[in-house]
This record gives C-alpha cells, structure tokens and sequence, in this order.
C-alpha cells in the first residue's frame, strides 16, 4: 500500500522556519514527481513547490525566494525548507507524487505562523 507521511509541521512566529520531510513508501520514488500543496481555511489547495524526478523545480508564487525543494531518492523522501515564514503560510501542508499515470497525496500536516 503506497503511503505518503508528512513531518516537520507545528507553530512557528513570524519570520521563522521550519522543515517538512514526506516519506515515501510502495513507490519507486525515483520516476515521480514530487512536492507539496497547501489548503488554508476557506481556500482551494494551492502548489507550494513540485520536483521532477529530474530535479528541476517549480514554485508558487507566494513562496518564491521563501522556500526550498529538494528530494532524496535513496531515502525516498522529498524535504520543504520554508524560512522567512508568514501568517498567511498558516495551512494544511500536503505532500504529493505523481508518476507512471498515478497521482499520490498524503495526510497533511499543519503549519501555524503565529506570535
């Protein structure tokens, strides 16, 4: 059974940082593409950042120059470095693969930006 499990989340003040990690499991991790979405109260899930299984990069505009992507075949795992963080970062946090004509989404995990 393929699964997606998210960590890193929790509350974080204004300007701070935080790292999620996704690991991946029952998947050839390597031929997907990899990455993360997030849905805030009241709003569509949005792209956060996505990588290819070639590693390029793709980002939302929100969290251009904020965040980071990177993936790590061998640990099957795909990390979001997201510094400088804001209120309106707050959201569920979901990591997300597709690849081979199949689409993955794990549970979420939450990202508080609060003082």
């Amino acid at each position: 059974q393929v699964q997606l499990v998210e960590s890193g989340g929790g509350l974080v003040q204004p300007g701070g940082s935080l790292r999620l990690s996704c690991v991946a499991s029952a998947i050839t991790f390597s031929f997907y593409g990899v990455g993360w979405y997030r849905q805030a109260p009241g709003k569509q899930r949005e792209l956060v950042a996505v990588i290819t299984k070639g590693g390029t990069t793709n980002f939302g505009d929100d969290v251009k120059g904020r965040f980071t992507i990177s993936r790590d075949n061998a640990k099957k795992t795909v990390y979001l470095q997201m510094d400088s963080l804001k209120p309106e970062d707050t959201a569920v946090y979901y990591c997300h693969a597709s690849g081979l004509g199949y689409v993955y989404w794990g549970q979420g995990t939450q990202v508080t930006v609060s003082s």
